[in-house]
């Protein structure tokens, strides 16, 4: 791993998203928007204080993942990271550059939808904001470490979006959304333990019931902080230079 040479590849994928404008409006805006169709839904502002700390955890995630993989999966398919795998270029540089750059737009994209809900939308947050933003930012570099990871299994951008509900459909069923994990069966919470939209989940949610962040928050982010970076590891190790 050469740190400027995975700052010149976070650099080169800003400027390519900087000229893409459809994909910057997909990850900045779409979660926002979503956020402010579901409080005119719901039209109650209990119920959608109820909702929005999920949506805040769950489509950082999602709309990360989707981009990420089909981001990668272009670069390969169109002959670019057989180029530049023929470089010094570092497999570990590669999907680190990746996660600066696509981290950065997390940023951007968690605080417009913070910024939203916090002050149009009225979000009442009872635990400190620091917090949340740790948690939806750090959901939002698990989404861009796993559709990096799930990018090297795809042969087109039609598979790659095919493995979404592949990955995100058990996480919403079994992090505690619908059920809480401990009413679950025995099986299912023993999965649920293992999926790490479940501590992001459970994180978020000490985070909005306020009082003090004990030693299970810290767990939480632990968690999801551990899996985004298995998965950068994973997402190296699996990298194919080229689609067959």
């Amino acid at each position: 791993m050469n740190p400027a040479i995975t700052l010149a590849t976070a650099r080169r994928i800003l400027t390519q998203l900087r000229h893409d404008h459809r994909t910057v409006a997909l990850m900045a805006l779409v979660p926002t928007l979503v956020i402010i169709l579901l409080y005119y839904v719901i039209d109650d502002q209990r119920s959608f204080g109820a909702w929005a700390p999920i949506l805040l955890c769950v489509f950082p995630f999602l709309v990360m993942f989707l981009v990420t993989s089909i981001a990668t999966l272009r670069e390969r398919t169109s002959g670019t990271l057989e180029r530049l795998m023929a470089t010094p270029l570092g497999k570990l540089d590669l999907l680190l550059g990746y996660g600066i750059a696509f981290g950065l737009m997390a940023c951007v994209q968690v605080a417009i939808a913070l910024t939203v809900s916090l002050t149009w939308l009225g979000f009442d947050l009872a635990g400190p904001l620091w917090s949340l933003v740790v948690i939806a930012l750090l959901n939002a570099l698990l989404g861009t470490a796993l559709g990096l990871f799930c990018s090297a299994f795809a042969r087109s951008e039609f598979q790659a979006v095919q493995f979404m509900p592949v990955v995100m459909i058990p996480q919403l069923l079994l992090g505690g959304i619908l059920v809480p994990r401990d009413q679950m069966a025995t099986v299912l919470e023993w999965i649920s333990n293992v999926l790490p939209m479940s501590y992001a989940i459970e994180g978020m949610k000490d985070v909005v019931i306020g009082g003090e962040l004990g030693g299970e928050f810290w767990r939480d982010v632990t968690v999801v902080a551990g899996s985004a970076l298995l998965a950068l590891i994973l997402g190296a190790a699996t990298l194919r230079r080229r689609t067959p």
